[in-house]
């Protein structure tokens, strides 16, 4: 395999809105219909990142037009839409996307960490499916190791910051007090538990109530945080009930509408799903206050700037990883010509007219392996396997 064969495509907050990205978000079912579709055609590495930021097909491929033909087979959103939108990245270039995007540094939040936990799950339902070999098993652990390197050595997710977090500041921003302000939550997910405990921590309030559509994770999140909690057969009455909503569901289809909110009080709706699960058209609404991730992602403060500082230091990090790679890929691409070399190697040795040439007792199988380990060594440092393969017949014939 040559490192040009290995593409990415994507759409991402830079470009996109989230209207946009939720049509090319993809569900489970969706990705897995993909990665059916990629082994029918013989594609056996790839993988698809989709969060409310981006969506990413990473694979090794003929061209990148084949992962965006395949991705674009399951999406709500066109292919031609897409591919306007597209940045399409390959070989090393592609390489280092995957590293900052690892590393937090092409997040819309700058150092976003949960990106991390995103990229593992994608990866591992690719394992499962089959399209995971030994190229992005590498690659994808030597991006681990490069982002864990610039959590641990630097400041870049230093701080709490979040969109979940950029949502208390929000409030925070428009409600000087909170306490006798009903709060629903919709979504138990891991952005609405991360929602919950910072309103908890940061608004120093429990008049919370949790909604989810499996009424079991609601419960069991309210039961552990001391909170109340709802059926979902009455999310529409406490909706119309409650001064602030937060929608973490991340559900197909809004699940609040324009037209349910036209009468009641004044509310604050905070959208934190891909797609949109508000309608956006509520913010048009004069009793409303919405924002969505994009709104959220504007938020800055002085934990940004401090993140900023640390950019340099991480891209001298994910440098270093980047080379151990290249040397791993430069390695593994050695080991035909290498395979090679010790087969004839042993082919001489074994042929009667060489042997009756060359009768010394010291060519033998650790001989064979030292001429091949000399080779493999000057292969990795001057690339000219062509050159040392004659080398190292040369070198065998002389043992004495």
């Amino acid at each position: 395999m040559e490192i040009n064969h290995f593409f990415v495509a994507g759409i991402n907050y830079r470009k996109t809105d989230a209207g946009i990205r939720g049509n090319f978000a993809v569900n489970a079912d969706q990705y897995a219909s993909v990665l059916e579709k990629a082994a029918k055609i013989g594609l056996t590495e790839l993988f698809v990142l989709s969060t409310c930021n981006r969506t990413e097909i990473y694979g090794i491929a003929p061209d990148v037009g084949t992962l965006i033909d395949l991705l674009c087979s399951e999406t709500v959103g066109d292919k031609e839409t897409f591919s306007r939108l597209a940045y399409t990245k390959q070989g090393s270039e592609a390489i280092e996307h995957i590293f900052s995007v690892g590393a937090g540094l092409d997040s819309q939040i700058l150092g976003d960490y949960e990106i991390v936990g995103q990229m593992k799950l994608a990866v591992k339902f690719a394992r499962e499916k089959g399209v995971v070999g030994a190229f992005m098993e590498r690659l994808f652990n030597t991006v681990l190791q490069s982002s864990k390197a610039i959590k641990n050595e630097t400041s870049l997710s230093g701080g709490t910051i979040s969109v979940s977090f950029a949502a208390i500041q929000f409030l925070k921003e428009r409600i000087t007090d909170t306490s006798d302000k009903k709060i629903l939550l919709l979504g138990a997910g891991k952005i609405g538990r991360n929602t919950c405990k910072n309103l908890i921590d940061y608004l120093d309030t429990k008049n919370i109530t949790l909604i989810n559509r499996t009424d079991y994770k609601a419960v069991t999140l309210a039961v552990e945080l001391g909170l109340d909690y709802a059926p979902y057969s009455e999310m529409q009455q406490r909706v119309q009930e409650a001064d602030i909503v937060i929608v973490a569901t991340n559900a197909e289809k809004v699940v609040i509408t324009r037209q349910s909110m036209l009468h009641g009080t004044p509310k604050i709706l905070i959208d934190l799903s891909i797609p949109n699960n508000i309608e956006p058209s509520v913010k048009t609404l004069a009793h409303i206050t919405l924002a969505n991730v994009d709104d959220l992602s504007m938020i800055n403060d002085k934990t940004l700037q401090k993140r900023q500082a640390e950019v340099p230091q991480a891209l001298h990090i994910i440098q270093t990883h980047i080379l151990e790679f290249s040397e791993w890929f430069n390695h593994r691409r050695q080991v035909p010509v290498l395979k090679a070399v010790k087969q004839k190697l042993n082919d001489m040795h074994s042929c009667s007219l060489f042997s009756a040439a060359n009768p010394s007792p010291l060519i033998n199988e650790a001989a064979i392996q030292k001429v091949v380990n000399t080779v493999a060594m000057k292969m990795r440092n001057q690339h000219q396997p062509g050159c040392y393969y004659i080398e190292a017949i040369n070198d065998f014939m002389t043992i004495n």
